[in-house]
């Protein structure tokens, strides 16, 4: 059970000041207010907020905190959609983001070592002069950390061909609940004994704070193919995506966004020149060598024309295609200004089932009266329901506790699982029994027990209680 102490008047804050220095500490209560909360509605105010300058300021922190039994919430920017980082027993709130050095760039052995607090597209834009690119893309890189990246295993549009984070990680330094510090996995591809790094990556902060990382590098592709597939019901969309898979041709990324979504992109300030009155649209990229592309491209058609496509748009340019992924990125901040509350799924399914599942979700959004706009990784399954709702409305809001259930429990029955890349956090923790058994979370209990024995790390998230 993890302790309930809290930072107080009375607990070590001079203490914790002299380790980070003063300057890093927010110990009044209107700076701490501002890492109450993450991309989620829940708030909890936090005891005291640290920024840790390198891995011996988050060790002496930690052991501070194991000895007095205070909870760590390990934090970066803060984006991240399942609660994973809201401080549900107040505590310490480590902010991350003043740890923010690439220590080493390595084109020719494709690796880099960085920092927890580096942004996901500052990485890419100082690795493009190099020629290379880290592969996992979140449609929040533009603020999200590689540290949260790593905590919850995200995805992004690029890991149908590429792969999650996990797949480009090849070691950690951790600090652990008791301030040790260790390090798994290493530079090269395989290293023996278990694999410590698969275990942390994606754990949510939970069995450790990550202080660095070593990442794989990819070298960027010789060229992009960008078209836009434009589809009259959105069933077909979500069949020509299994087609094109079935058909041995993996692209870069197959995004499906649906009417929902398209209406209120163009009616953003991040327009995108999307037909409104499509149901669904695919966005297809391709890339690799220049020689084979427009053949793969000209076999796609044929796989959309069987899906009876309206028509399909080819970017002649780089501004082209720009545009089109600037509508994708900004699906999810277009569609929840257009209400005050936004419930946001992360489920996956097997591709096979895609076309299936995105018909039973707009007929739970029918059912409850509900609006449901739906975004998906399409081509592994990733589907991004998003459901906005007056906040104000208890018997709207109960309509969506019902309807975010029927999601998950659909998506579940489909052979899917909870979440792609958001992780479990505190939104989907309590549908965990939903997909293991009780000796399957025993056994996850067993291994946190093993890394943090008081339980103070992260409390709260990831295993329901």
């Amino acid at each position: 059970m993890a302790s309930e102490a809290t930072v107080t008047q009375e607990a070590p804050i001079d203490e914790l000041a002299a380790i980070v220095g003063q300057g890093n500490i927010f110990s009044s209560r209107r700076a701490r207010l501002a890492y109450e909360y993450d991309a989620t509605p829940k708030t909890v105010e936090p005891g005291v907020v640290l920024f840790p300058r390198n891995a011996s300021e988050v060790s002496a922190v930690m052991r501070v905190a194991e000895r007095e039994g205070i909870p760590v919430v390990a934090r970066g920017a803060g984006t991240n959609l399942s609660g994973g980082t809201v401080p549900l027993k107040a505590g310490i709130v480590l902010v991350c983001t003043r740890m923010n050095a690439v220590l080493e760039v390595d084109p020719r052995n494709e690796r880099a070592v960085v920092e927890p607090g580096v942004v996901n597209l500052d990485l890419q834009r100082m690795l493009s002069p190099e020629g290379c690119l880290f592969a996992p893309d979140p449609s929040s890189q533009k603020v999200s950390t590689l540290g949260g990246n790593v905590g919850e295993n995200a995805g992004g549009p690029h890991c149908l061909k590429y792969g999650i984070t996990t797949d480009h990680v090849l070691g950690l330094e951790v600090v652990l609940a008791d301030g040790e510090v260790v390090r798994t996995g290493g530079m090269v591809e395989d290293c023996p004994g278990y694999d410590l790094t698969g275990l942390m990556v994606g754990s949510e902060g939970t069995l450790g704070v990550v202080t660095k990382m070593m990442v794989r590098l990819m070298p960027q592709p010789e060229a992009v193919l960008t078209m836009l597939a434009i589809f009259d019901r959105l069933e077909d969309s979500g069949d020509a995506v299994s087609d094109i898979i079935a058909e041995g041709i993996i692209p870069a990324t197959l995004e499906i966004m649906d009417r929902t979504i398209v209406e209120a992109v163009e009616a953003s300030a991040n327009r995108a020149g999307y037909p409104v009155e499509a149901e669904a649209v695919l966005l297809v990229e391709l890339d690799g060598l220049k020689d084979g592309l427009e053949r793969q491209a000209h076999r796609i058609v044929e796989i959309c024309q069987r899906r009876r496509v309206r028509q399909v748009q080819v970017a002649e340019t780089e501004t082209d295609r720009d545009r089109l992924w600037t509508g994708r990125r900004a699906a999810y901040s277009a569609l929840v200004s257009l209400a005050a509350g936004a419930s946001i799924h992360d489920t996956t399914v097997p591709r096979t089932r895609l076309a299936e599942t995105l018909h039973q979700v707009r007929e739970i959004a029918r059912r409850h009266r509900l609006t449901i706009g739906t975004a998906a990784h399409a081509g592994d399954g990733n589907l991004h329901p998003l459901i906005v709702f007056d906040p104000d409305d208890p018997e709207e809001v109960e309509r969506v506790h019902r309807a975010d259930r029927e999601i998950v429990e659909l998506c579940v029955a489909m052979g899917g699982t909870l979440t792609g890349e958001h992780g479990i956090g505190i939104e989907k923790r309590d549908y965990m029994p939903l997909l293991f058994g009780p000796q399957e979370l025993e056994l996850m209990r067993r291994i946190k027990r093993a890394h943090d024995p008081k339980g103070i790390l992260n409390p709260g998230k990831l295993l329901p209680e």
